[in-house]
């Protein structure tokens, strides 16, 4: 041919070993992640569980760290995944520094050092606040559902629940009876026995199958007790809910009286035949999403601020409902940031007699403005502007808030709801595969949760301040 080609040699030997710095452009989301976790985050925590001297010498603290942050910033959480990468991918490589943990350490570490990982949020937060990326002027509250680690078939209903114990139970008793009648056969002629069965009883193995019969009897008991623990409960709180209205209204004030209804109504309290339990996670719960369907989920709830949507608080639950959600969130914020914010826009999910008493509250004692929907709009529907005229003196808090949403102020404010928290939620199912959840039990769930909207807001910093910003955030 007379075409000439670069030269290309895959048997070339290099003279001297490659340097992973060389791998790396200077701006790379990789290069970020390594000084932010060896000049930046504060890793005391971690390294304060290390106290053994004896034994074969851990990962470095630090390199597994970094692994995990910029896994969740990229979606890569699967500690199998981050095993594969650290061999096939040169951001990895670079972060291990050339070094390959086995899935099994990572998934180790994560789950020793879950609460301290989950800390890393607040320093998140901290670290945007210190460069100017949050104001708390406006915010938005929100909540998502996000898949468990588990499947909704293991679940069951505590009708069927009480069916099958019943069944089991009976078994159970079947096979006693069966394996009592072969031990007195036993007794009586051994040598028989084991002709038939053989010496180890390998054909008919009684025991095996009571002890798997009764494992599955004690999950299903367990699974029952927990759905009338938490009628229990519910009931219970509504009782005394009920009781301290009734006293308010009485102007009386007596709480042995509120224990004494709420310990009555726990007492009667019997679960609907459809409550159910996840043998899988027991933790987390039926719930409707965003497309209609009903998933084996939890409910994660953020507050969002307006200028670079970065995540001011973040929380997982196990109520399907949104509307419990809307003090403990906002308090939650300010908590964190050290200010109450001006605005708050919430949408109809947590719109309730009992927030809209405490976003009036909140106004006057905290100056946190609350513009909470009232209804759901259908596609396309306009809101209807505000009557002119004064409020009428009788109107309720509902009505009031309503008003107040239809006016230019409200409906200007309203309509930044959906720009501030939806796209992080959007952000973090895409750019961080966080849609389905890699730990159990409402604890890992949480700090899973808070560990996502940690990675959300460090890329939040590394696009504003880039790889350069770090000195700011160092010194």
């Amino acid at each position: 041919m007379d075409k000439t080609f670069r030269a290309f040699d895959p048997h070339q030997v290099l003279l001297l070993p490659p340097s992973l710095d060389d791998w790396l452009p200077e701006d790379h989301l990789a290069r970020f992640v390594a000084d932010l976790v060896d000049e930046v985050l504060d890793l005391g925590p971690v390294l304060a569980d290390y106290t053994e001297k004896r034994g074969y010498p851990p990962y470095d603290p630090r390199l597994m760290v970094r692994l995990l942050i910029y896994g969740y910033t990229t979606g890569i959480r699967s500690s199998r995944a981050i095993e594969r990468r650290c061999a096939d991918d040169v951001a990895f490589r670079f972060l291990a520094a050339g070094q390959a943990p086995d899935f099994r350490s990572i998934a180790r570490f994560r789950r020793r050092h879950l609460d301290a990982l989950a800390n890393l949020f607040t320093q998140s937060l901290h670290l945007a606040q210190k460069i100017g990326m949050v104001t708390m002027g406006r915010v938005a509250l929100d909540g998502t559902k996000l898949e468990a680690n588990a499947s909704k078939h293991k679940a069951m209903s505590y009708g069927r629940l009480i069916d099958k114990e019943e069944r089991t139970e009976a078994e159970i008793a079947q096979l006693e009876a069966k394996a009592q009648a072969l031990l007195a056969d036993a007794e009586a002629a051994d040598e028989a026995e084991d002709q038939t069965f053989g010496v180890d009883g390998k054909e008919v193995d009684l025991p095996a199958e009571l002890d798997r019969r009764e494992k599955r009897l004690a999950r299903l008991q367990a699974a029952r007790a927990q759905i009338e623990a938490e009628a229990a409960d519910k009931a219970r709180a509504h009782a005394e809910d009920k009781e301290r209205h009734r006293q308010d209204r009485t102007g009386t004030s007596d709480e042995q009286a509120v224990t004494d209804a709420g310990d009555t109504a726990a007492a009667k309290a019997r679960p609907k035949p459809k409550a159910q339990a996840n043998f899988t996670d027991p933790d987390s719960r039926i719930m409707k999403n965003s497309d209609g369907a009903y998933i084996q989920a939890y409910n994660a709830q953020a507050v969002v601020d307006e200028k670079h949507q970065v995540i001011t608080a973040a929380d997982v639950t196990t109520n399907p409902s949104d509307a419990l959600n809307y003090t403990s969130m906002l308090d939650q914020s300010a908590q964190n940031t050290g200010v109450h914010p001006r605005q708050a826009l919430v949408d109809a999910g947590y719109c309730s007699e009992a927030n809209l008493e405490a976003a009036k509250d909140r106004q006057l004692d905290c100056g946190t403005d609350t513009f909470m929907a009232t209804g759901r709009l259908s596609h396309d529907e306009q809101v209807p502007p505000a009557p002119r005229g004064r409020i009428p003196a009788g109107a309720t808090l509902k009505e009031r808030m309503a008003r107040k949403l239809r006016t230019k102020p409200g409906q200007a404010a309203y309509a930044r709801r959906k720009a501030i928290g939806e796209p992080v939620f959007g952000q973090i199912m895409t750019c961080q595969n966080g849609r389905q959840l890699l730990l159990r039990g409402e604890d890992g769930a949480r700090a899973e949760w808070r560990l996502l909207a940690a990675c959300h807001n460090l890329r939040k910093i590394f696009r504003y301040a880039g790889a350069t910003g770090l000195a700011a955030l160092a010194a």
